[in-house]
């Protein structure tokens, strides 16, 4: 089975295109409509997902200090799917329960730190991102351990 594993260029483009259709009133079709949406809560990447052109040339390092816009931004749209069909197991109700007492843009993030730190982890030991990990620190964010 091969997986689909988009280039960096492809990743940064998808989003600005998705971004450019949801400003021209364009339909959105598929991953597309997620992405617009989590664009659009994220005012301070508009200028950037604005213009193509720059942001496949533009570079960012830890040593910059901040993150990858478009790492934040795709590790969102993982976010969203996972919890849209509950995979790993659990990770819908441990969505619900941050949900219940922060606005979902809080209690994503929330899952983009858990998820960011397990791939980290996975990257650094060379082994496979431990999904049941990933979902207990997840449910002791949101109170459930």
């Amino acid at each position: 089975m091969t997986m689909f594993n988009p280039t960096r260029d492809q990743v940064r483009q998808f989003f600005c295109t998705a971004w450019k259709k949801h400003l021209e009133r364009l339909p959105l079709v598929g991953a597309e409509v997620a992405a617009a949406d989590i664009a659009a809560r994220h005012p301070e990447y508009h200028a950037l997902l604005g213009d193509a052109e720059n942001s496949l040339q533009q570079e960012w390092t830890p040593e910059d200090g901040g993150m990858n816009p478009f790492l934040h931004l795709s590790l969102h749209l993982a976010i969203h799917e996972q919890t849209s069909i509950d995979q790993p197991p659990g990770i819908r109700a441990a969505y619900d329960r941050l949900r219940s007492r922060l606005e979902a843009h809080e209690a994503e993030h929330i899952l983009l730190e858990c998820l960011g730190e397990t791939i980290w982890q996975a990257q650094r030991s060379g082994r496979p991102m431990d999904a049941a990990a990933y979902v207990e620190a997840i449910q002791r964010k949101a109170g459930l351990r």
